[in-house]
């Protein structure tokens, strides 16, 4: 199992990978936001990225107007700098986004433990399924994306995932064994 906590895996991946690792390292985006426990998800770890692909950084905050003013603190002066409060799943949200060197930054918080929230969870059981489906999948994927297809839809469209929720369908999934997912590769 992948430790994405870790990001160390950058640093060897694809050239965009390497970029990435540049840029949060340039940002120091993980040390500002340390004390929220910052983990970087969505396609970029997956290497099923685009050109438009931002840095995904979800964090745990029980104080979301702290969270606000530590990153306003030290992003607000970056091009495009945004701050947005939503209310997602019936959870205060916070998503700030911001562009540097050559990606955008999306910061996103709730109180809730990062390993709990869905993007967290999607990312990990489209990690299993890409690796089940191999080279196909990552190919495949990569191109419903570039067609402009959102991730959790080509990842249903791809492997034939039932229902007409593909975000709620994949979570859903993430605690079939090998076996139950390989079923949705025939």
């Amino acid at each position: 199992m992948t430790n994405w906590r870790d990001l160390s895996y950058l640093l060897t991946g694809t050239s965009r990978q390497q970029a990435a690792w540049k840029a949060i390292s340039q940002n120091n985006v993980i040390e500002t936001l340390q004390a929220y426990d910052p983990v970087l998800a969505g396609t970029i770890p997956l290497n099923i990225d685009v050109e438009a692909s931002d840095l995904d950084i979800i964090c745990t905050s029980h104080d979301l107007d702290q969270f606000d003013a530590d990153v306003r603190a030290a992003y607000s002066h970056k091009e495009g700098y945004q701050e947005t409060r939503l209310c997602i799943q019936d959870r205060q949200t916070s998503v700030i986004s911001f562009h540097d060197t050559g990606f955008w930054f999306e910061l996103f918080a709730q109180a809730l433990p990062v390993e709990q929230q869905n993007a967290y969870r999607h990312m990990v059981i489209e990690s299993r399924l890409l690796r089940l489906g191999g080279d196909a999948a990552y190919r495949e994927i990569k191109l419903l994306k570039q067609q402009g297809i959102k991730t959790e839809p080509a990842f249903a469209r791809y492997f034939g995932i039932p229902g007409d929720d593909p975000y709620q369908a994949l979570l859903e999934m993430e605690h079939l064994s090998i076996e139950e997912l390989q079923s949705y590769m025939l």
